[in-house]
C-alpha cells in the first residue's frame, strides 16, 4: 500500500464504542473509510469517508453498501466486522424471536458482509478482515445463551474463511474483546446484571479494556506489512481473563 493509495477500511457499528475508535485510528493511519451503522456516526477529522445506515442482516442492504463503496474507491481493502447487539436473559427464558435477532446482527450480518466484500479482495488477491468476537466466544457466561452462540459461531466462521481464502491473499482473523467501557457496557451495567467490581475481579490486570485496547489490535491484523502472516487468530484482548482459572481470592492475592 502506498502512500498515494490509501487503504480502504470498512468498519460496522462505527457510531460508538470500538466502532468509532477503530475509524479514528484508521484515520490517523491515512486509510479511507466506510462507516456503517444503523445511525450515523461522526466523520473523523479530514478522512475521506462514506457513512452508509441501514440493518446490516438485510442482505439487500448489504448489497447496497457494497455497490456504494465500490462505486465511491473501486475496492476493499480491509473489513472489520465490529457491530454487534447484547441480550442478557437465562436460557430458559430466551423466546426463539430474540435468539435469532442475535444471531442476525452477530453472526448472519457479518457472513454477508464477509462474502460479498470478500468477493472484492479474492478478486484483488489481497486484503484483512478481522471480526470481532468477545472473551464470550471462547468461554460461556451465564445468561447469554444467545449472545454466546453468535460469538462462538462468529470465532467458526473466522476460522472456515482463513482456511478457505489465506492462499488468495485475503487473511480473516477475530478479536476477542474481555468487557470494554462502552456504550453497550453501559446499558448492561444499568439493568443490573453486574457491577464494575465484578468485572474488575475477574480480570487479572484489574480493569476494564478501553476502545482503544481493541482499536489498536484491530490496526495490527488489518496492517498488512504488520501481520502478513497471521491468519485464522483468535487474538484475545481481555486482560488475561480466558488465561486465568485463578479463583478470586487467589487472583486478588497476586496484585
Amino acid at each position: 500500500m502506498t502512500t498515494s493509495t490509501p487503504r480502504v477500511t470498512v468498519i460496522t457499528g462505527s457510531a460508538q464504542g470500538i466502532g468509532r475508535r477503530t475509524a479514528e485510528l484508521c484515520a490517523l493511519r491515512g486509510d479511507a473509510l466506510a462507516l456503517l451503522d444503523l445511525r450515523s456516526s461522526p466523520i473523523p477529522n479530514g478522512a475521506d469517508a462514506l457513512m452508509l445506515t441501514g440493518d446490516l442482516s438485510d442482505e439487500g442492504v448489504v448489497l447496497a453498501h457494497k455497490a456504494a463503496i465500490l462505486e465511491r474507491w473501486g475496492r476493499v481493502d480491509a473489513l472489520v466486522n465490529n457491530a454487534g447487539i447484547s441480550f442478557i436473559t437465562p436460557a430458559e427464558l430466551t423466546t426463539a424471536a430474540a435468539f435469532r435477532r442475535v444471531l442476525d446482527v452477530n453472526l448472519t450480518a457479518p457472513f454477508l458482509l464477509c462474502r460479498e466484500l470478500g468477493q472484492v479482495m479474492l478478486t484483488q488477491r489481497r486484503g484483512a478482515v478481522v471480526n470481532i468476537s468477545s472473551v464470550a466466544g471462547l468461554l460461556a457466561v451465564s445468561d447469554r445463551a444467545a449472545y454466546n452462540a453468535s460469538k462462538h459461531g462468529l470465532i467458526g466462521l473466522t476460522r472456515t474463511l482463513a482456511a478457505e481464502w489465506g492462499a488468495r491473499g485475503v487473511r480473516v482473523n477475530a478479536v476477542c474483546p474481555g468487557w470494554v467501557k462502552t456504550e453497550m457496557d453501559a446499558a448492561d451495567m444499568g439493568s443490573g446484571a453486574y457491577t464494575d467490581a465484578d468485572i474488575e475481579g475477574r480480570v487479572p490486570m484489574g480493569r476494564f479494556a478501553t476502545p482503544d485496547d481493541i482499536a489498536r489490535a484491530v490496526l495490527y491484523l488489518t496492517d498488512e506489512a504488520a501481520s502478513p502472516f497471521v491468519n485464522g487468530v483468535t487474538l484475545s484482548v481481555d486482560g488475561g481473563w480466558a488465561s486465568d482459572a485463578s479463583w478470586e481470592s487467589l487472583r486478588v492475592s497476586k496484585r
